[in-house]
């Protein structure tokens, strides 16, 4: 029987539709935007990243076309951090209270990224 492999349970700093930079492996400093996230095993789905080859057969009622097809296979979360929008290089995320409302902000230049909630919650 495999062994379950541990996951990261930590806050997720960053979100679909973030540009990361990937920090480690073949496509380490690869630039891209998350596709999918998937928090229950601790990855993400990174455009242009991490590539694999899959055999696919034909579906003509979705239009899938058949044969060997290239797409973007899930990379796990400790390996991508943020791009800082201001400087372009990767940076830590950080929360805090900003207008009335939490907001994520780049620790590097301390530029908002997005809010998440209002701060009275």
């Amino acid at each position: 029987m495999k062994k379950k492999q541990p996951t990261y349970t930590g806050k997720r700093r960053i979100r679909k539709d973030d540009l990361v930079i990937v920090l480690t492996g073949k496509d380490r400093g690869a630039q891209g935007k998350i596709l999918k996230m998937l928090p229950d095993k601790g990855r993400a789905v990174v455009e242009g990243v991490n590539k694999i080859k899959r055999a696919t057969r034909a579906n003509p009622q979705k239009n899938i076309k058949g044969g060997i097809l290239e797409r973007e296979a899930p990379i796990a979360l400790s390996n991508l951090m943020l791009v800082d929008p201001e400087g372009g290089k990767p940076t830590r995320v950080g929360i805090r209270a900003e207008g009335g409302e939490w907001v994520r902000y780049a620790k590097k230049s301390g530029t908002t990224i997005g809010t998440l909630r209002p701060a009275g919650e």
